[in-house]
């Protein structure tokens, strides 16, 4: 071991991370930067192994998790699967830690927590019981976003690992965003044992964040109020200014049809500004169909013409056989104008200007441009005009900067375009360097076929567990004034096997309650809306019930977190199920709260060191 750590030390990469059984087995992950890895592989592999003295780990045995730079080296020689074994100084390690951690089984249905250490509960405010057996999903809520989820999902089906922040739920309904990476765990035979999940609260850092930008929106707010307030009291003066001529020259024809004439220019100049502001602020109704954008800009080719003038060349480079994009053609038509004049506008006579449409495919670096992998449309408009310098480039879809003399544009044209291009789910990109001309890059995804969508079906991957239909069987009571959720909640349990009585406030549901008591029915478990207009809200109920009966496991549900943390009793040990929620979210709820009861007394008491955060 001290010889592998030397080669690492000498080789400057990244440490090892060293997890021992028993000291039976252990797993060893060398982190390998980019550079490490040259144009031939195997090249770099014999070097390395030539590196490694005999009885130290052979590249050979050494296999990749995942296919992105930097790659993750790890070797493998568990022999021992079980988790009886927590005598030894590792476990103690993964139980004192702060950092929050998991270990999912795979082997059985639906992919069941075998393992969660100290900094996890004191993550989520679950007991160890209520969740080791359950699936992770129980963690996320409303707002979680599915395609995280869906990138969990794959990475699973695919034993790769994954590193994502997610937005989960604590047992109380409070959200927060967890930063996971998990990756699969294999035995000496190769065959899959677990995935490992490390996990990290980074609320604070995403709460920063959130600030710093709701900050820039109060700004771009102030700048964008500026701007229309000086162009709207322009054209005002304009208007009244016209009005006020009109009324004076109402016998001279001639003078009246011309302040006429200006007074309805200024009203034109100020519908089109407002036009320019719902494009940019993305509240234009569009109605997008399926185009070939080289078919349709070919369809108006003679309108740019026009627009360019005859002063400067025009070329258009139409890619023949291009997938359709789904847009509002005729916005994408005002779009492509706008750009076409800015580039006439900064081109010298002579010049030209390039429209081009291309295919391109995006994988590793469409995160990078903030779009996700797959194929788009390219539409490109080049001019060899005088350029930008880079500090303007970065202003340039500012809303009202403009560089062009007063009187000759409003600076919401690139504005404009981009709040419809993103509208339309792709992106604008500008390239310019001074005195060597500007490209105007607006990216837009293909768009599926409908025989192409039918193929992708929602895997929920959830399992329902039917249970008996006999006078035997589970009996909850659901608590909710809105008469259609009810009936919804109803029928989801119903159709699962469970008997089901509805009360519409907390007072009908008391003496649901206590009837069911006073004749030895109890219910097996409560359900009830958190707000609820007139008389006591949920809380109260849940906490009258546990009074009442502490067996009875109470499951809340509401769409207003906030209500919780202002008006909960301070041992609230209930759980939250936040609206909306699914079908399956409600059914795996009650089975939990079924299966493991009734919390008593004071919620889970945390460890002493807590759960790390950023």
């Amino acid at each position: 071991m001290a010889e592998v750590k030397n080669f690492v030390r000498k080789q400057d990469l990244c440490c090892c991370f060293v997890f021992c059984r028993g000291m039976k087995s252990c797993v060893i992950a060398i982190l390998l930067p980019a550079e490490f890895m040259n144009d031939d592989e195997n090249t770099s592999k014999t070097s390395l192994s030539r590196q490694m003295s005999a009885g130290q780990p052979s590249l050979n045995d050494l296999e990749t998790l995942g296919d992105r730079e930097p790659r993750h080296w790890v070797q493998t020689t568990i022999s021992d699967p079980t988790l009886e074994n927590r005598s030894n100084v590792f476990f103690a390690a993964v139980e004192m830690t702060r950092m929050p951690m998991i270990l999912a089984d795979p082997r059985l249905p639906d992919c069941p927590i075998a393992f969660a250490n100290n900094a996890f509960l004191d993550l989520t405010g679950y007991q160890a019981s209520e969740v080791v057996g359950r699936n992770c999903r129980f963690l996320q809520g409303a707002g979680t976003d599915p395609n995280d989820v869906r990138q969990l999902r794959e990475a699973i089906a695919n034993c790769k690992p994954v590193a994502l922040e997610i937005l989960n739920y604590r047992r109380n309904g409070t959200p927060f965003w967890n930063a996971i990476f998990m990756g699969p765990v294999f035995d000496d035979q190769g065959e899959l044992i677990y995935f490992f999940a490390s996990q990290l609260d980074v609320s604070k850092r995403r709460e920063s964040e959130m600030a710093l930008r709701q900050g820039q929106k109060m700004e771009a707010i102030g700048q964008l109020t500026a701007g229309l307030a000086h162009d709207f009291n322009n054209l005002l003066q304009i208007l009244n200014n016209s009005l006020g001529r009109m009324k004076e020259k109402r016998l001279d024809h001639q003078a009246f049809e011309r302040q006429h004439l200006i007074a309805q220019q200024a009203a034109d100049r100020g519908a089109r500004l407002t036009r320019q502001l719902l494009s940019f602020a993305r509240r234009t109704r569009l109605d997008p169909t399926e185009v070939n954008l080289s078919s349709l800009i070919n369809s108006f080719k003679e309108l740019i013409e026009m627009s360019v003038g005859t002063q400067i060349e025009l070329y258009l480079n139409l890619r023949l056989r291009l997938p359709d994009v789904k847009l509002d053609a005729n916005y994408f038509e005002m779009a492509l104008l706008n750009v076409v004049a800015n580039a006439r506008d900064a081109s010298s006579p002579g010049g030209s200007i390039t429209i081009k449409t291309k295919l391109l495919h995006l994988n590793g670096d469409a995160e990078a441009r903030r779009l996700k992998p797959g194929e788009y449309v390219v539409v490109t408009v080049a001019d060899e005009g005088q350029g930008m310098l880079p500090h303007i480039v970065l202003r340039a879809t500012e809303p009202f900067f403009t560089t062009k003399p007063s009187g000759h544009g409003t600076g919401l044209g690139l504005a404009m375009v981009q709040g419809f291009v993103q509208q339309s789910g792709g992106r604008l990109e500008v390239e310019s360097e001074h005195q060597r001309g500007t490209s105007i890059h607006m990216i837009f995804p293909v768009h599926a076929s409908k025989e192409q969508t039918k193929t992708f079906k929602k895997n929920t991957g959830y399992k329902a567990y039917p249970v008996d239909e006999s006078p035997n069987s589970p009996h909850i009571l659901i608590v909710e004034d809105n008469a259609d959720i009810a009936q919804y909640a109803a029928d989801s349990l119903e159709e699962t096997g469970y008997q089901v009585t509805i009360a519409q406030n907390a007072t009908e549901a008391l003496d649901a309650f206590q009837k069911a008591l006073s004749e030895q029915r109890p219910f097996s478990a409560v359900f009830s809306d958190v707000i609820m207009p007139g008389g006591p809200n949920g809380l109260v109920l849940a906490e009258k019930i546990s009074q009442l009966h502490p067996q009875t496991p109470v499951i809340l549900t509401t769409g207003y977190n906030d209500e919780m943390s202002l008006n909960a009793p301070e041992n609230n040990s209930f759980e939250v199920l936040g609206k909306p929620y699914q079908r399956s979210e409600l059914i795996d709820r009650i089975q939990a709260a079924l299966s493991h009861g009734s919390r008593s007394g004071e919620s889970r008491q945390t460890s002493d060191f807590g759960h790390a955060e950023e």
